[in-house]
């Protein structure tokens, strides 16, 4: 079993896309319109920042953007030991960043989330009608506007030898969000839990765009495109010295935005914040 990498340029891209959500709750896409010099930069940029003490100056706010250290780092459900891994939350237009850095960040931003608008719309188009029939607006207009959308940039630093032994970079986990964009990262480990409980590694090709399904869109969607299960294991000993970086835009709808019966979205992220330990 493989996940198979779609070219947006193709005729029927959008329909092998969405089939691939739909089995998955991954998709993968190459020559598609993010520019790689533009990842690379923000790569480089941001390494440079997670090297030098200047990032102590950005400690996260209340609000939850700026910069987050390894010691209060994630710690997956069912996880007793924190992700080996700091990272930055970027909001915009209201959060925090260094200057220097936001310019090229604001428009990967907008890039990512123009791209995300598209490919909301390749979902809807390809839903079966019963499943369209549950939308209560366009995908592609929920997450218009919102300052809710995430943009993390994620440094995976080199191993010591001293991290505890059951710690992983980013242990398993699903993403609460409706859609989740993320550039093939520059070294690999990310891997997907299958149906039948096998971990599959991601093409992880630099230039590839590696696409998930949120906690919020498979509710959205009654089940039809699942949230998967997702990790990133630690490297071989050959690569335990190389950092690694990953830049996530985790896209969420605007709070009101009906999701279901049940649901807003604002609601439903305020109840997973809580079960998470975070309200």
């Amino acid at each position: 079993m493989s996940l198979q990498a779609v070219d947006y340029l193709a005729p029927n891209a959008a329909l092998e896309f969405v089939a691939s959500l739909h089995e998955f709750g991954f998709g993968v896409l190459k020559n598609h319109p993010i520019r790689q010099e533009a990842v690379q930069s923000i790569y480089q940029h941001w390494l440079g920042f997670f090297q030098s003490p200047e990032k102590y100056e950005y400690r996260f706010r209340s609000s939850f953007d700026g910069y987050f250290p390894a010691e209060v780092s994630e710690t997956a459900k069912g996880c007793i030991e924190r992700d080996i891994k700091e990272y930055f939350h970027f909001y915009y237009p209201w959060g925090i960043c260094p200057e220097a850095l936001r310019p090229e960040l604001v428009a990967y931003r907008q890039a990512a989330n123009s791209l995300a608008e598209e490919l909301l719309g390749w979902i809807e188009a390809y839903s079966p009608p019963e499943v369209a029939s549950r939308y209560h607006e366009p995908l592609s207009t929920m997450i218009r506007g919102s300052e809710q959308t995430l943009l993390r940039v994620l440094h995976y630093p080199p191993f010591q030898g001293s991290e505890p032994s059951q710690a992983l970079r980013a242990a398993a986990h699903e993403d609460i969000n409706l859609l989740t964009i993320l550039p093939a990262a520059n070294e690999a480990g990310l891997q997907v839990l299958t149906k039948t409980g096998e971990w599959l590694d991601l093409p992880c090709d630099f230039g590839f765009l590696i696409v998930n399904i949120g906690d919020m869109l498979q509710e959205a969607s009654g089940g039809y495109f699942p949230s998967t299960t997702h990790r990133v294991i630690n490297p071989p000993s050959s690569a335990a010295n190389v950092s690694r970086i990953s830049l996530p835009l985790f896209l969420h709808p605007r709070p009101e935005v009906v999701l279901s019966e049940r649901y807003t979205a604002d609601s439903y992220l305020q109840e997973r914040l809580r079960e998470l330990g975070f309200k």
